[in-house]
């Protein structure tokens, strides 16, 4: 077999030519381009951007590309920087479209933000580039010499993969005398030869004949292919068979099993003997793939199915069957058998998810494109028919956009704190009977926005925290929970601006942003503040962050820190307090009250008082309660006539704070109209008592010390008025000294007001004490001394004034708070308004 003049496959002018030529413009909403087989790789297709009108220096970040199914080969490309279609890989049509005129190749484009499908048709010309060739390079045919003139000898056809003009266009035969070509065209439209005898054959002249048979294409310039042609003379065997009908129809499944017979075949010879017996084969007309897919039984005329049938593949076949007797120079007959294919639902629908865009936002709108999907069912009519569906109680549904495209778009609004993920079924089935079906499951998580405030998990906290604790120390904890995920669950704790008794709070408290523990900054004093609020602050770190606040109420608890402290009576500087008895007092007679107060509250405040020592423990008792000093019994004549007492004042906390003082009463046989003073030194008992001496001697030491009593008092008196006069002009306040008449300091001054444990000696000093609103009245008094009388017993009060701002030296009223820190009193315990100390005070000195 030769091979015709042509150009090779590389010279692609002409045809790229043509592809210019007819290229197709869109109608009816696609694409239609036609392109030659056998371009190189890169060659021009046509400009898809300018066409679809799309934004070239967009197909990038829009994603354009070419869907196409798993693993089928990728012919076309799309360049992304000019938006050019071109060839990817050399394209075969032979190899791509096995029969048929038209081939096609069907793309399907996708570019997303927006989501947008096109479909592009683009129809792959054949070119010449196949030359007709012939099943065997040499026919033998027999043709008896009794044959008559005008007899047709069909012969081998030629085939040629290309289709249209490029295929066996005509066939030639060389010149002889005796034959005669004439071409036909079958049903299909190809081409196939039969010698016609022009001349009477001699057998006895020339045994054979040979010819040499040429197939020529349609092509330009036109490809050939030949075939030699033996051409032997036989004896008469006058009687050919003959068939029944020229052609046969028969319908066959296309899911019929191998050996399935097709159609029985019956041809008739009236000859006798060998030349009557016939055989069935396929004539050289048959193409190739009929002979694949059935066979024909020589003796019985019976076609049978050899291998299996593919209705999407082909739905009709031609067959060409011949019959020849065993005679000396047998003429075969031939006839058509036309096998059409009926469609059987054997193919499922082919579901391919095309784009998916997950995962999808839970603030996502209604109508939120997910996926792309698409359908493909090879069979036809019914069975080739699809619809698909969503499985239930989900919030999608599918839309059909193009014939078998469908697009899963939401339904409703997502909610990621609800449902986190989906699993979508998605079951595409065709119509066939029975229907077959294909399921394909889509999982779509949803992303989290951030719609969800932090909460926590109390309305407000209550904390109750212990005076005295160490800065530094964690108080507590708050907690928020937000059914956000990831960044938007992130949260952060802070404490909100604002004031704690005119101090930033975040000079009392800190919180831990992380873990929502609060830390005390200070040590807290219930006796300065007893409860105050923070607020908290919790935030996601969502954008926008959203936030939520809580109330956290913080109670300071008591702890039992404070003694109790002596009001009355106050001994003097390093001595004790000094009461005058009567003699004649009766039991029950009130010697005096001793008051104290602890700044404490609850039962670390509650006070009781005892009697600590005594001389006599039976002359004297105190009330547990209130603390009122008063005579058991009678006073003999063998009772002292000092008794020294201390009496202990005991707060109720654990473990229990004291304190004590010390009392000296003088029993006296009338009360003197001034006040008298006892020297320190101890006296016999039986000297006051049994000597008319010691009576005297106290006559007299009491009349001296009256007139130098009253000497002092006018003194003071005319000193008194000049600080009156001094008060006038400057004023009071409270700021310059809490003893200044008529003012009385506030519960939060008195918290923090000192009072001179010890005033140094020689010098002027001032005591203040002013009891809380409601308990005892405050008293202030000023010690006047000169430097010499630092020793003296003598002493006489006065209102303290305060100091003018040119003032100096041992007069100035001491500011309060230098030594001794005095807290407030707590008013549950004072003791009532009826009992004033009545014990007299003749000491500064605590």
């Amino acid at each position: 077999m030769g091979a015709g003049a042509g150009s090779e496959p590389g010279r692609l002018f002409l045809p790229s030519l043509l592809f210019l030529l007819l290229r197709g413009a869109p109608a009816g909403g696609q694409l239609r381009y036609a392109v030659p087989e056998e371009l190189e790789h890169g060659a021009f297709v046509a400009n898809l951007g300018e066409d679809l009108g799309l934004d070239v220096s967009a197909l990038s970040a829009r994603r354009f590309r070419i869907v196409s199914r798993a693993g089928a080969r990728q012919h076309l490309e799309v360049n992304l920087e000019n938006g050019i279609l071109f060839v990817n890989e050399r394209i075969d049509r032979e190899e791509v479209c096995e029969a048929g005129d038209s081939c096609l190749l069907h793309l399907q484009l996708l570019v997303e933000s927006p989501l947008e499908l096109y479909r592009v048709e683009v129809e792959v010309l054949d070119i010449n580039d196949h030359a007709p060739t012939f099943p065997w390079q040499e026919f033998a045919l027999e043709v008896a010499e009794s044959a008559l003139l005008g007899s047709r000898f069909p012969l081998e056809s030629a085939h040629d993969p290309d289709v249209g003009s490029n295929s066996v266009h005509t066939y030639r035969l060389s010149p002889n005398p005796f034959f005669s070509l004439e071409v036909r065209a079958r049903s299909d439209g190809s081409k196939f030869a039969e010698l016609v005898l022009e001349r009477g054959l001699d057998r006895e002249h020339q045994r054979t004949h040979r010819l040499l048979l040429t197939a020529l294409d349609g092509g330009s310039p036109a490809r050939s292919g030949t075939a030699r042609v033996l051409v032997t003379v036989l004896d008469a065997n006058d009687n050919v068979p003959a068939f029944d009908q020229p052609s046969y129809g028969v319908s066959l499944p296309e899911d019929a099993p191998a050996g399935t017979l097709v159609i029985q075949l019956n041809a008739t010879d009236l000859d006798e003997g060998p030349n009557g017996e016939i055989e069935y084969s396929f004539s050289g007309h048959a193409p190739p793939r009929a002979r694949e897919l059935f066979h024909v039984e020589p003796r019985s005329g019976q076609v049978l199915l050899k291998g299996p049938l593919d209705y999407e593949r082909a739905s009709l076949h031609e067959l060409y069957v011949q019959a020849k007797d065993r005679g000396p120079s047998a003429v075969a007959v031939h006839c058509r058998v036309l096998v059409q294919l009926l469609d059987v639902n054997d193919n499922a629908p082919e579901l391919t998810l095309t784009s998916v865009s997950t995962p999808v936002l839970e603030d996502a709108p209604p109508g939120t494109v997910i996926a792309v999907i698409s359908v493909l069912d090879r069979d036809s009519g019914d069975n080739g028919r699809v619809s698909c569906e969503v499985g239930p109680d989900v919030p999608f549904e599918l839309r059909s956009s193009f014939r078998n495209y469908y697009t899963l778009v939401t339904t409703r609004a997502l909610d990621r704190e609800a449902v986190a993920e989906y699993n979508v079924s998605i079951t595409a089935r065709d119509m066939g009977s029975p229907a077959l079906l294909t399921r394909r499951a889509l999982t779509v998580p949803v992303s989290d926005v951030n719609d969800n405030a932090p909460r926590f998990l109390q309305p407000s906290y209550s904390v109750y925290v212990m005076e005295n604790n160490a800065p530094g120390a964690s108080i507590c904890s708050v907690s928020a929970s937000d059914p956000d995920c990831q960044q938007n669950a992130y949260l952060s704790y802070s404490i909100a601006d604002g004031h704690i008794r005119g101090m930033p709070v975040g000079t009392y408290v800190s919180i831990n942003s992380d873990s929502g523990h609060m830390y005390a900054l200070r040590s807290l004093d219930y006796e300065q503040i007893r409860s105050f609020q923070v607020q908290v602050q919790v935030q996601d770190a969502g954008f926008p962050p959203l936030s939520a606040n809580v109330t956290v109420h913080v109670f300071v608890l008591d702890q039992n820190d404070n003694a109790p402290i002596i009001v009355s009576p106050t001994p003097r500087n390093g001595s004790v307090a000094t009461e005058l008895v009567p003699r004649s007092a009766r039991p029950g007679y009130l010697v005096g009250t001793v008051s104290a107060v602890d700044a404490d509250a609850g039962l670390n405040s509650h006070l009781s008082y005892q009697l600590l020592q005594a001389t006599d423990f039976t002359l004297f008792s105190v009330a547990p309660d209130t603390g009122e000093l008063r005579t058991l019994r009678s006073f003999l004549e063998q009772d002292a006539a000092r008794q020294r007492l201390v009496v202990q004042v005991r707060d109720g906390g654990q473990p229990a704070l004291s304190a004590t003082v010390s009392l000296l009463l003088s029993v006296v046989e009338t009360m003197p109209q001034t006040l008298s003073d006892f020297s320190e030194f101890s006296l016999p008992p039986d000297t006051a008592s049994s000597s008319p001496f010691t009576l005297y001697l106290l006559v007299s030491l009491g009349s001296i010390s009256f007139a130098f009593l009253l000497a002092i008092l006018i003194l003071t008196a005319v000193r008194c008025r000049g600080a009156r006069r001094s008060l006038r002009g400057e004023g009071c306040s409270a700021t310059r000294c809490r003893c200044c008449p008529g003012v009385r300091p506030t519960s939060d001054g008195l918290k923090t007001s000192n009072l001179t444990a010890q005033p140094p000696t020689g010098t002027g000093a001032a005591a203040c004490l002013d009891g809380p609103v409601g308990g005892p009245p405050g008293y202030c008094y000023k010690v006047c001394l000169g430097p010499e009388s630092a020793q003296s017993d003598f002493m006489f009060l006065r209102p303290c004034s305060p100091p003018r701002n040119n003032e100096k030296g041992p007069k100035k009223c001491s500011q309060l708070g230098q030594h001794l820190q005095m807290k407030q009193p707590n008013t549950d315990w004072l003791p009532p308004g009826t009992q004033r100390p009545a014990l007299k005070r003749y000491g500064t000195g605590h």
